[in-house]
C-alpha cells in the first residue's frame, strides 16, 4: 500500500509541470496541437522505455490488453483527446495558477463517477472534502465576484477535469494490465488524434525547437505520471489514487509563481485555502 501511495504522490509531482510549462510553450503552439504532441511524446517515449524494459527479466511479466479491454481502451483514446485539448484552450484564457488550482476537480469527477458506475465507496470525510473543492473550484472560476461573471478559460478547465474523471475510471478497469502498453497505446492514438484535429481546425504545425521540448515534457508529465497513475491504482481504486494526486496542482501553483511571477487577487487565496482543507480531508480519510 505504501507504494502504491508513493506512485501516487510521484504521478502529481510530475504532472504538475503540465500548466506553467504548457502555457510557455503555447505563445508558440496552437492548443490542439499542443495536446496532441503532448501524449506524442509520452506515446514514444514509453515505447522506448518498453524496448529498454525488453532486454531485462521484467519483460513478460505483465499482463497485455486483452480483446475484452477494447471498450474501456477506447473510452480511455477518446476522453484523452478531447481533456488536453479543453485544457490547453484553458490556459489560453486564464492564469496558470488558476489553471493549476482547478485540477483538483479531476478528483471530485472521479470519486463521483466511480462511486456511481463502479461502486467505489465515499467516506463521509470525502463527501465534504468534495464540497469544498467545488466551492473552491467555483471561486476560481468566478472572474467578477461583482456580477458572478464567469471565466471562460476556468470553465475549459473545469471541462477538462470532467474528461479526465471519467477517463481516470476507464483505466483503471485497465489497470491490470501492463501500465507501459496502457500509456503506449494512450499516447500514441491520443497524440495521433488530437493532431488530424488541429490540422482539420487549420492549425499550423510547431516547428521543430518546440515539437522537441513538447514530446519531452509529454513524456515527463504524461508519460511517466500516467505509467505510475496507473500502478498505484491497481492498489488503491480510481476514487483514492485520485485523491493522493490532488498534491499535483499545489506543485503546479507554487511553478506558476515562479515561471510567471503572478500576483492572484484575493479570491485565488480563498480559493486555495479551501481547496487545502478539502485536500487535507481527502488525505486523512485514506489514513482512517
Amino acid at each position: 500500500m505504501k507504494k502504491a501511495v508513493f506512485f501516487a504522490i510521484l504521478a502529481a509531482a510530475l504532472y504538475a509541470l503540465n500548466s506553467p510549462l504548457s502555457k510557455l510553450l503555447l505563445k508558440n503552439v496552437p492548443p490542439t496541437m499542443m495536446a496532441g504532441f503532448l501524449y506524442l511524446g509520452a506515446g514514444i517515449g514509453m515505447c522506448v522505455m518498453g524496448m529498454i524494459r525488453g532486454q531485462t527479466k521484467q519483460a513478460g511479466k505483465e499482463k497485455r490488453l486483452q480483446k475484452k479491454d477494447l471498450p474501456y481502451t477506447l473510452g480511455m483514446i477518446i476522453l484523452d483527446i478531447a481533456a488536453p485539448i479543453f485544457l490547453m484552450i484553458g490556459l489560453t484564457k486564464t492564469a496558470a495558477a488558476n489553471a493549476s488550482l482547478l485540477n483538483n476537480f479531476e478528483i471530485v469527477a472521479t470519486s463521483i463517477i466511480a462511486m456511481v458506475f463502479f461502486k467505489e465507496k465515499i467516506g463521509i470525510q470525502l463527501w465534504l472534502a468534495i464540497a469544498l473543492i467545488t466551492l473552491s473550484s467555483i471561486l476560481l472560476s468566478v472572474e467578477d465576484a461583482s456580477c458572478l461573471q464567469f471565466s471562460v478559460g476556468s470553465l475549459f478547465v473545469i471541462l477538462a477535469c470532467i474528461c479526465w474523471g471519467m477517463e481516470n475510471n476507464c483505466t483503471r478497469c485497465l489497470s491490470h494490465s501492463d501500465p507501459l502498453e496502457i500509456v503506449v497505446v494512450k499516447g500514441l492514438f491520443s497524440g495521433i488524434g488530437s493532431v488530424i484535429i488541429g490540422l482539420v481546425l487549420g492549425e499550423t504545425l510547431p516547428g521543430i525547437r518546440d515539437i522537441l521540448l513538447i514530446l519531452l515534457l509529454g513524456f515527463v508529465a504524461y508519460g511517466l505520471s500516467i505509467y505510475f497513475y496507473v500502478y498505484a491504482q491497481r492498489d488503491l481504486g480510481a476514487a483514492k489514487t485520485s485523491a493522493y494526486y490532488a498534491v499535483a496542482p499545489f506543485i503546479g501553483v507554487l511553478l506558476s509563481f515562479v515561471v510567471f511571477r503572478e500576483i492572484p487577487g484575493i479570491m485565488f487565496f480563498a480559493a486555495l485555502v479551501i481547496m487545502a482543507i478539502g485536500t487535507w480531508l481527502i488525505n486523512q480519510e485514506q489514513k482512517a
